[in-house]
C-alpha cells in the first residue's frame, strides 16, 4: 500500500471514529469543521433535525475582512470567534466538536479554542 492511500484510510478510520464517538455520546447540537487549502468553514448543526444552526467561514464578506487569507490560523480564529458569538445570541452555549478526519492541530484547535474563549463551551 503506498503512502497516500495509507493517509487516506488513517483519515477514513479516525473520522469514523470521532463520528461514532459523537453521536453516540452527546445530545448536544454538533460543531463540524471542514478546511480546504484556503478555507475553513464550521457550522452547528441539529442532528434530530438536520438542521444548520448557526454558521460561519472564511468566504464571509465581515471574516474576509478581518483576516486576508483564509487559509491560516488567524483566520481560524475569526471563524471560531464569529461562529461562537453567532450561537450564543441564538442561545446555543453547549456543542459537541465534530473535528472530523482533521488532528486537532493548527487550524483546527486555534478555531476551536478560539470558538471557547468567545464563551461556546465544548
Amino acid at each position: 500500500m503506498n503512502h497516500e492511500k495509507t493517509i487516506a484510510h488513517q483519515r477514513q478510520r479516525r473520522g469514523f471514529r470521532v463520528r461514532n464517538r459523537i453521536k453516540r455520546d452527546s445530545t448536544r447540537p454538533r460543531l463540524s469543521v471542514h478546511r480546504s487549502h484556503k478555507h475553513m468553514y464550521a457550522q452547528i448543526i441539529d442532528d434530530e433535525r438536520g438542521h444548520t444552526l448557526v454558521a460561519a467561514s472564511t468566504v464571509d464578506k465581515a471574516i474576509a475582512d478581518e483576516a486576508n487569507y483564509g487559509g491560516n490560523k488567524n483566520a481560524a480564529q475569526a471563524v471560531g470567534k464569529a461562529l461562537a458569538e453567532r450561537a450564543l445570541a441564538a442561545g446555543i452555549k453547549e456543542v459537541a466538536f465534530d473535528r472530523r478526519e482533521y488532528k486537532y492541530h493548527g487550524r483546527i484547535a486555534a478555531l476551536a479554542e478560539a470558538a471557547r474563549e468567545a464563551g461556546l463551551a465544548f
